[in-house]
């Protein structure tokens, strides 16, 4: 699930079309401003002749030509800020354009350390590529809260199911306030996909970043970087996405060969992004009871301590919508 060179690359090249774009803009902005502020362009153009003055003068060993420069300059934004002002311009009409001030459309940050690390844009559009490979867009183009139906349910059934929705809605109504985490179980094909699939849709419209996995992907993914030493690069990429995404969601739990791997795996999965506040959403057709007995007690604690249970049960609402659908075709 790391990005290709290409999908890099295209990053990349992005941001840099973003800052000649910005550049654009403010040059276009800079000779609006001199056409309607007399003496502006005189007033830059002195900042350019004044530091080279005053640079001059250091180097000849006046001590005083800094703190005179910057004096200076101090003046010059002023007067530059006046002049703006008169003519009707913001204040901050001419000062550099970014689409991300934290980056400076770069991609990158710098750290107290003094490293590079990504910025939360370029986060933003790695996970849009990551969730792209992981299919997830089809999925809510199908699930979604306007395609939602109660007609399938009755009884106890209908009830854990409306009580399921509200669950799904306050928690994308509270995502950015609340950090919270959903379990959905109970009988096949009930609904815990679909609504798994309402919350990604309704998530990713807001911006948010997710990515979907089927449990079998995932553990199979993580194998195959694990179990490979070339791929230990991308592993570590891979724990990045897995650990930092916004929303994860793995659906179908208990459908992958579960081994010590696994169950490892999976606690490692729960734990860290606990600790990091990052919502996750599992759906599994295991009752709590076999979810304990198929993995550890550590799992089954995490899972029950620290996500809203959400049982459903009722008929095959996918063979239901088969057999309806047949029975209109004949």
């Amino acid at each position: 699930m790391s990005l290709s060179n290409a999908q890099y690359e295209s990053i990349i090249s992005g941001y840099e079309h973003t800052r000649d774009r910005n550049r654009r803009i403010l040059e276009e902005r800079r000779n609006t401003a001199y056409g309607k502020c007399p003496g502006l362009r005189e007033l830059d153009a002195s900042v350019g002749r004044l530091s080279v003055e005053q640079t001059r003068l250091l180097l000849d060993g006046d001590a005083s030509a800094l703190s005179h420069l910057h004096g200076s300059l101090e003046e010059i934004a002023r007067h530059r800020s006046r002049l703006l002002a008169d003519a009707g311009f913001p204040e901050d009409y001419l000062e550099p354009v970014y689409d991300c001030p934290d980056c400076r459309d770069t991609g990158y940050l710098r750290t107290a350390e003094g490293l590079q690390e990504k910025c939360h844009c370029f986060r933003r559009q790695e996970i849009a590529l990551l969730y792209e490979q992981s299919h997830i867009r089809d999925m809510v183009s199908r699930e979604n809260f306007s395609t939602l139906s109660y007609a399938y349910y009755q009884g106890e059934d209908l009830e854990r199911f409306q009580k399921a929705v509200q669950i799904c809605q306050n928690f994308v109504h509270f995502f950015e306030q609340d950090y919270h985490n959903l379990f959905f179980y109970g009988t096949v094909g009930t609904g815990k996909s679909f609504l798994s699939g309402c919350i990604a849709n309704e998530l990713l419209r807001q911006g948010v970043s997710v990515i979907y996995f089927s449990s079998a992907g995932l553990f199979d993914t993580l194998a195959e970087y694990a179990f490979h030493t070339r791929e230990r690069e991308a592993l570590s990429s891979f724990y990045n996405d897995l650990y930092t995404c916004e929303l994860v969601i793995v659906d179908d739990l208990g459908t992958e060969v579960t081994n010590s791997f696994v169950a490892s795996q999976l606690f490692a999965f729960l734990n860290e992004r606990h600790l990091r506040k990052r919502s996750t959403i599992i759906s599994t057709n295991l009752s709590l009871e076999e979810l304990r007995d198929r993995y550890s007690d550590r799992v089954f604690s995490r899972i029950t301590s620290h996500y809203t249970l959400c049982k459903l049960t009722g008929p095959d609402i996918r063979m239901r919508k088969k057999v309806d659908h047949h029975a209109k075709e004949s």
